[in-house]
């Protein structure tokens, strides 16, 4: 069938055409299959190639998650230990790409930085358009090690920072940790980091998941399907919720405010973002986890205030609407208290979900069909153009 063609129902001479039904958002229509990750309803639990999310975060490194996700199958030792020898080989950047990041204006937000930075490292490759599974790995990988260094270097240059050069003797976690803040970090700090990373790793057909399978479904390269992932992102819907939870505690200031803010939250409509999700109904079943991490860093970090008015937010939310956190919620107060600026906070989610984005490009590449839906239109009917 091609793209001109559509399915349609058998119409009797006569009769009415059958209204179309409109699904707005695609909300609850499957579009394809993937083997890469599923929200078991029976557990509430996400399962990355079938293995609980929050078993990987206890037991695992991002960088095993990491291979997982694309392989299949978690690492062994000797496989482990070459798949980390890669990465840590491919974490410097190009200076043509510090040269691009530095010539971006300090207004522009750090995901735009980042979009143009792996534009940038796109256009520089030459096996561009090389879309064999092993390409496609070989980017999914270089891009995987290099952006920690995009994130951290433009962090560090809104703060008149000089770069700092990654080290091959740190494993993921530690090496972004080090180059954002030039030292290395505490190992509750580095472990916490880690277990964001592997949450936010992947999570199914996602709006920027499902961006970047449509561009992949046209035959472009990876990086141009990276590249418009990053763009569905930055929206305060997705990617952007991290950052408007922090942007929420400031407005709230201290946890016996939280009734009288969200009383007129509530009044005014506004979405109260990190609570909800489309996927969940009994809870987003990373929160716990999260969570667990969250308080680690509060507690190295002395911050029972931030705390306080974080559970004060989630119980009022619990009592008024029967809403629970997801990820998001959690995820802002810890990378706060690290150190990374607030609006770092999605360029973070984008240095994790590389993975589950590049996965998914490969498996819709490996069995490939347009995305192209059809529309229904309730516009002015023909009509003939003014003489």
């Amino acid at each position: 069938m091609t793209e001109t063609q559509q399915a349609v129902a058998p119409t009797l001479v006569g009769a009415e055409p059958p209204t179309p039904v409109i699904y707005k958002g695609l909300a609850g229509v499957p579009v394809d299959y993937t083997a890469i990750s599923q929200v078991n309803s029976d557990t509430n639990s996400l399962l990355y190639r079938g293995y609980p999310v929050q078993e990987l975060a206890d037991r695992r490194s991002f960088e095993e998650v990491a291979y997982l996700l694309w392989h299949g199958e978690l690492p062994t030792e000797s496989q482990l230990a070459t798949f980390e020898d890669l990465e840590r080989s491919l974490r410097h950047l190009d200076p043509a790409v510090h040269r691009v990041i530095d010539e971006l204006p300090m207004t522009a937000h750090p995901m735009d930085v980042v979009r143009t930075a792996i534009s940038v490292i796109g256009a520089r490759d030459p096996e561009a358009n090389d879309s064999s599974p092993e390409a496609d790995l070989a980017k999914a990988i270089r891009l995987f090690a290099q952006l920690p260094a995009i994130v951290a270097y433009d962090q560090r240059r809104r703060h008149g920072l000089d770069l700092v050069e990654p080290r091959d003797d740190l494993g993921y976690s530690a090496n972004f940790l080090f180059m954002t803040h030039g030292e290395v970090q505490e190992l509750v700090v580095v472990e916490a980091f880690d277990v964001s990373m592997i949450l936010y790793a992947e999570h199914s057909f996602n709006a920027s998941t499902f961006t970047a399978r449509v561009i992949t479904s046209t035959l472009a390269d990876l990086y141009s399907a990276v590249t418009g992932a990053v763009g569905a992102l930055k929206g305060a819907l997705h990617g952007g919720a991290n950052e408007a939870v922090m942007h929420t505690f400031g407005d709230i200031g201290t946890a016996d405010k939280v009734d009288a803010w969200l009383e007129n939250a509530l009044a005014s409509k506004s979405k109260i973002m990190g609570f909800g999700h489309r996927v969940y109904k009994n809870g987003d079943s990373r929160v716990p986890t999260m969570r667990h991490a969250m308080e680690a860093m509060l507690e190295h970090y002395d911050r029972q205030d931030l705390l306080e008015l974080y559970t004060a937010l989630e119980e009022a939310m619990a009592a008024r609407k029967d809403i629970k956190p997801n990820l998001d919620y959690p995820t802002g107060p810890a990378y706060h208290v690290m150190g990374f600026d607030t609006e770092t906070f999605t360029p973070l989610f984008v240095a994790s979900r590389i993975v589950g984005w590049t996965a998914h490009i490969m498996e819709q590449r490996a069995a490939n069909a347009l995305i192209r839906p059809l529309s229904v239109y309730n516009g002015v009917e023909q009509r003939e153009v003014p003489a």
